[in-house]
């Protein structure tokens, strides 16, 4: 892109720019990865853009095109070698020009090697690591390789890892690069000299979710007697009212009779098409109507009003689940019924 074009736009109207290139499909798609602020600035932004020149849109979908290109090449060799990739291609200045309007969003995480690692592997070459050692490792995997290694490990471990991942606010380089030093593997060396945001609460609730059943149980009484308050944050993010869509039919039908139909009417007007279809359809006919026009008679409510109200029907659920009369899908293998 030429360099006085990019002088006089911003990311903003660049991204803006490309959606509106690329369609109403294919941006509709997009914008189910963003969040609702992102969304609400892109929105507002596309409809104050009144034209686009062809060459200006073309350049943007060119500019997007090459840092896709790179952050292919990253992922699959590393920084040097995308610089070596992009210099062939569009030339030493450009090539760096791409790759540095990458550096402030990309984060190149440690421990890229033991991402790749085999789970099974990775349990025999850490598990007699210190806690915290275990903790920050995990804190960089997958939620479905720290699940595999989490339920693996001895039960009066799980949960002091388990805590350890949820309190974990920032890590300095320095101490990321001693783990791997001495762990002595071959690990990224690629380190942000920032100080690393990792773990924390959203870590180890995505790494619950994903454990089988007995596991989470576990960690969470042993959490609620140690940490309380902990355990408590954790159990609010564990089950969102969004995730009523991993129960079956029976489930929801039982969920439904514990529930006041105005706290789900408040519930349902802040929630998407897809929960609310499933909801309805779990229903008679005639309360689904009832409670579709009460949806509508009620107007705008608050945002904290619905919050509250779907937070009572999440107790609900997780009261149900703890009573074993439904039964959560996790994906850990509990949810196998015989």
């Amino acid at each position: 892109m030429a360099r006085a074009t990019e002088e006089k736009i911003t990311g903003v109207q660049k991204a803006a720019i490309l959606l509106i290139a690329l369609g109403p499909e294919r941006s509709a798609h997009i914008f189910k990865h963003l969040k609702e602020e992102e969304i609400e600035e892109l929105t507002l932004e596309i409809a104050n853009t009144r034209s686009v020149t062809p060459q200006l849109k073309e350049e943007i979908i060119e500019e997007f095109y090459q840092v896709c290109l790179a952050q292919q090449y990253i992922a699959e060799g590393g920084i040097g070698y995308a610089k070596e990739l992009l210099e062939k291609a569009l030339g030493s200045d450009k090539a760096m020009d791409v790759i540095s309007k990458l550096t402030a969003s990309l984060q190149v995480k440690p421990f890229e090697f033991v991402r790749k690692t085999d789970a099974s592997q990775l349990l025999n070459f850490i598990q007699d690591e210190h806690p915290q050692t275990i903790a920050l490792i995990m804190s960089y995997l997958s939620a479905a390789q720290s699940a595999l290694i989490l339920s693996a490990l001895p039960p009066d471990r799980q949960a002091d890892v388990a805590r350890r991942i949820a309190v974990m606010d920032r890590t300095s380089p320095d101490v990321i690069k001693e783990v791997e030093k001495v762990l002595e593997s071959k690990l990224s060396s690629l380190v942000n000299q920032d100080y690393t945001i990792i773990g924390g609460v959203d870590a180890v609730v995505e790494i619950l979710n994903t454990v089988d059943r007995g596991t989470e149980k576990h960690i969470m009484e042993t959490l609620e007697i140690e940490e309380p308050e902990l355990a408590d944050e954790i159990r609010k993010k564990m089950f969102v009212f969004e995730d009523i869509l991993l129960l079956d039919d029976r489930a929801i039908q039982r969920v439904l009779r514990d529930v006041d139909n105005n706290d789900l009417a408040i519930a349902l007007k802040g929630s998407n098409e897809q929960v609310q279809n499933a909801i309805f359809n779990n229903m008679s006919k005639r309360l689904a109507v009832m409670i579709k026009e009460d949806m509508e008679f009620m107007g705008p409510v608050r945002m904290k009003d619905v919050e509250e109200a779907q937070q009572k029907i999440v107790n609900i659920i997780r009261k149900l689940e703890d009573s074993a009369e439904i039964v959560i899908s996790r994906g850990g293998g509990d949810e196998i019924i015989v």
